[in-house]
């Protein structure tokens, strides 16, 4: 079966193209690192299989989801090398296509965004520029599907004169670097192939390469070797770095093939997006631009179109569907106890949550608005002098602008990030990031207590989450990260209308998670917190006050207090919200089982004052990671330590900062 390798710049749409040529869907976002680790799917004619590589600018990593290419092309062999390159930004493309070019395995190139490169005025003359190169080229749109068909064509093509040998291109460098690139090609085992590239990729600073070559060669001489090789380099050419000799060794290839094969049409004008970014990206408008952003964002989800469907769904619910199954059940003569669990229980539970999935599923629909559109890498470059304030970059607002979604990818999406220790920063700050999982919590209270101020209300909590992350990462930086140079490359993609086809299937892929979790964790979850509620040292079918839920809630309760929110339900839904916090919703759809005519809020109302319940959700939002996220930074950063501060300090944080607003408000008059 045929192994074809996608590889290609950061934002050279490799994802789009790997949907098209797969049929299948993979994450899809309008901003650098979307693919954080390699994805395989099945080509349309099941006759090979596409692996999707993160996007990269060199085979020389950086960050930890760069270096999945370095060591996919060390430790595999694949049929084909598949170079998606953005038609564009031809002349920055083709240094890793030049890099591809001497590993030596068969290579095809991609010309992705034709479109914008002729929007722009550049003609590309693609028989000549293939000749030159010596490589197959198909034009593609990936976005619409335009050129897939022919790609899939010369792939299997060019596939099918595939041999085990590698065949590396050889460029000329220069009698300096030349004569070193033999000197340690002739160390190297003949098992180790293709050598020259080897060579060139250790010449150039390539640590997975490195360490490989260490395994092979005495390291004192590899390293002995490298410095002689720089000091004359820098004597032959005054000066130059090594890995900067070889890039403008390969600058000068690239301007020859472009000198032939591209001409421009007409003379550079202002695109529609300098227009944009005038405006989005100004340093005065920059920010408050995001923040207008948000807020109609959270308008769109709870007053203008989430709240109305979600309330239709509620109706739904603990209406007709309730009525069904119970009528369901006392024609099947099931026993009270079935009754009691299906209805009281699951129902309730599941039900609890599923009534804000429109709400949900609007904010998954702005975000890969957002994404898909090119705004996201905007934003990143906003934030980037305030971050850099408190010890990070722009680049980690990416994945915390991921975390309003779920933290989970949030957190995989730090391997973006190139310093170890800003990405150890980012992964122990986004869960602070206000998860949709949260704004299940959010809908019923702010339901409830402030009708009128839906979105001002959510928008604070989002707002806090972000503000007390700043003020963490300075507080961290200190020790974490003082003395490490930061680096922000993010790549500034063009405006694009997203497709709707994009927009709903990434919308989709984003929310099933949730309506999944509602479907088989919150329902088992569900039946746990029944039994609990439903059970107590008494034996059976006791009543609430006198549960085994009542009996743990109150050992939180009294710590609780100070907060203003020291009942025992309250402490109950908290405990059971670090498994997930969409079960706080439905723990206490259980606990107070709610009589239909005045639904939970209601029932809530009767329990919390508005201080109080802005209190509570400040709590939710900053108290300890539920548990997949702590699963994931456990895996991210392999460390228990590290694991087990995210739980206590965001636990101590969430304590404080509740108490404040609490104590603070009741000194104001509120209540």
């Amino acid at each position: 079966m045929l192994t074809v390798a996608l590889t290609g710049n950061p934002n050279t749409g490799k994802t789009s193209l790997f949907n098209m040529l797969t049929d299948s869907y993979e994450y899809v976002g309008n901003w650098a690192g979307v693919t954080i680790e390699k994805k395989v799917g099945v080509l349309r004619n099941k006759q090979g299989q596409l692996v999707d590589l993160p996007g990269i600018y060199s085979l020389s990593p950086l960050s930890r989801d760069e270096g999945v290419t370095t060591l996919y092309l060390l430790d595999e062999s694949p049929s084909l090398l598949l170079n998606v390159v953005d038609t564009s930004q031809l002349e920055r493309n083709l240094h890793l296509t030049i890099q591809l070019l001497e590993y030596g395995r068969p290579i095809i190139l991609a010309l992705n965004m034709m479109d914008v490169a002729e929007q722009r005025g550049f003609d590309i003359d693609v028989e000549q520029l293939s000749q030159l190169i010596g490589v197959p080229i198909t034009p593609v749109i990936a976005r619409s599907g335009k050129g897939c068909d022919a790609l899939l064509q010369s792939a299997f093509k060019t596939g099918s004169e595939v041999t085990a040998v590698f065949s590396p291109r050889s460029f000329d460098y220069g009698p300096v670097l030349e004569q070193a690139i033999s000197r340690l090609e002739e160390k190297l085992p003949a098992e180790l192939e293709p050598k020259r590239w080897l060579a060139l990729q250790l010449l150039e600073g390539n640590i997975p390469i490195l360490q490989k070559l260490r395994q092979h060669v005495d390291p004192v001489w590899l390293q002995t070797f490298y410095n002689e090789t720089e000091t004359m380099i820098q004597e032959h050419a005054g000066g130059k770095k090594l890995a900067d000799f070889i890039r403008d060794k390969r600058a000068a290839i690239i301007g020859g093939w472009l000198q032939s094969a591209v001409r421009e049409t007409k003379p550079a004008q202002t695109t529609l997006s300098e227009r944009i970014d005038a405006i989005v990206m100004n340093k005065w408008l920059g920010i408050p631009v995001f923040l207008a952003f948000m807020f109609l964002t959270f308008k769109l989800t709870f007053d203008w179109v989430g709240t109305p469907v979600s309330d239709r769904l509620d109706g739904l619910l603990n209406g007709a569907v309730r009525d069904g199954i119970a009528a369901f059940l006392d024609a099947a003569n099931a026993a009270p106890f079935i009754k009691a669990i299906i209805l009281d229980g699951i129902v309730a539970g599941v039900g609890g949550v599923l009534v804000f999935v429109p709400q949900i599923f609007m904010l998954f629909f702005i975000i890969s608005f957002v994404e898909d559109s090119g705004y996201m890498a905007r934003i990143a470059t906003v934030m980037d002098k305030l971050l850099e304030g408190v010890g990070l970059n722009g680049k980690a607002f990416i994945p915390m602008i991921i975390g309003f979604g779920c933290n989970v990818p949030g957190i995989m999406a730090a391997r973006t990030i190139e310093q170890p220790k800003e990405r150890l920063l980012t992964i122990l700050l986004t869960p602070l990031m206000s998860c949709s999982a949260r704004l299940s919590v959010y809908s019923l209270f702010v339901g409830t207590f402030f009708q009128s101020h839906q979105a001002v209300i959510v928008l604070s909590l989002y707002i806090l989450g972000v503000v007390v992350a700043l003020l963490l990462a300075k507080l961290f930086s200190f020790t974490l990260a003082k003395e490490e140079q930061s680096m922000f490359i993010v790549e500034l993609p063009p405006y694009r209308i997203p497709q709707w086809r994009t927009l709903s299937r990434s919308t989709w892929e984003k929310g099933k998670g949730f309506v999944r979790k509602a479907g088989t964790f919150i329902f088992g979850g569900s039946v746990v917190i029944w039994l609990l509620g439903y059970s107590g040292f008494k034996g059976w079918n006791v009543p609430m006050n006198e549960s085994f839920l009542q009996s743990i809630g109150s050992l939180l309760s009294p710590i609780m207090e100070p907060l203003g929110f020291g009942n025992w339900q309250a402490g109950a839904a908290l405990l059971t919200g670090f498994l997930a916090k969409e079960v706080v919703v439905s723990t206490m759809g259980i606990i107070y089982a709610a009589p239909t005519d005045i639904g939970l809020q209601g029932e809530i109302a009767h329990f919390f004052s508005p201080l109080q319940a802005y209190s509570f959700m400040v709590f939710i939002l900053l108290y300890v990671p539920c548990l997949a996220t702590v699963g994931v930074i456990r895996n991210e950063t392999s460390s228990a330590k590290w694991t087990w501060f995210s739980v206590g300090y965001a636990l101590v944080v969430a304590y404080i900062i509740s108490f404040v607003i609490y104590r603070g408000g009741l000194l104001l008059g509120f209540h």
